[in-house]
């Protein structure tokens, strides 16, 4: 059984001690690739590191995550811009609007947005979203390019039934990580209304770990018991989904 982690952060600083270890150990239990969502121009090194060291493993991405959207963004645009044209990467992302920590930035934001957006169109390739109390302001900038070839991953979804079909209906599958195991998760009310063709799984590692690991350091080998849940709500073999989510993220990636 084959799974996919769609969003890890295995370049951060809490993967220091042992990210070898980790990598291992989830590639034993049946973790195949592993997909590395950009954050800022300080974490590029290492992303490219990574992915010399395990090739046939690791898939990067690129972009401007939006919690660090500061002042010097048009900065930090422009090496997402240089990258995006000198390295092959499978998407743009993580990128979106969040407006739990700061509201300052958000004009900010929605530019980033929207301009990566562009980039991704131009280059043929899919985002990869981040949303966190911003859910009518990511669809704003979405609606925008509705049926016009936007293909991508909402990461972490944690909305409603009504913003989950909405994604949908803007060609992106959802991202379905450790929340779906928490009691407070909310979206496991739904869940099972939702196909799983619109499903891809995730970690988003180091955080949101599932329980039994809920507060710890997450990691991809994890990624068992976000299936495990799922296969539960589904009421379909883990085997099954395994294989489905695992070909719903190479359709969104393609490699």
């Amino acid at each position: 059984m084959k799974l996919i982690d769609t969003h890890i952060h295995l370049y951060l600083e809490a993967f220091d001690q042992d990210r070898d270890q980790v990598i291992k150990k989830a590639i034993e239990l049946g973790v195949d690739r592993f997909y590395l969502p950009a954050i800022d121009s300080s974490y590029t090194e290492r992303m490219l590191d990574l992915e010399k060291k395990y090739p046939n493993r690791i898939r990067l991405m690129m972009g401007l995550h939006p919690t660090h959207v500061k002042e010097n963004y048009l900065d930090e645009l422009k090496h997402v811009e240089k990258y995006l044209t000198k390295h092959d990467f499978v998407a743009v992302g993580e990128i979106g609007i969040d407006l739990y920590w700061d509201k300052t930035y958000l004009k900010k934001q929605q530019d980033a947005f929207n301009l990566q957006i562009q980039w991704a169109k131009d280059k043929g390739l899919p985002i990869v979203i981040h949303c966190r109390d911003a859910f009518d302001q990511v669809f704003e900038v979405l609606e925008g390019y509705r049926g016009n070839h936007l293909s991508g991953i909402f990461h972490c979804f944690t909305g409603t039934k009504e913003q989950a079909d909405r994604a949908i209906s803007l060609n992106l599958k959802l991202g379905i990580g450790g929340v779906i195991t928490f009691k407070n998760g909310k979206i496991n009310r739904f869940l099972d209304q939702i196909p799983i063709d619109h499903i891809v799984l995730e970690t988003d590692a180091p955080y949101l770990a599932p329980v039994p690991y809920r507060g710890k350091r997450n990691q991809s080998e994890y990624l068992i018991y976000i299936l495990r849940k799922l296969a539960e709500i589904h009421q379909r073999s883990e085997k099954d989904l395994a294989e489905i989510t695992s070909q719903n993220a190479l359709s969104v990636f393609k490699r």
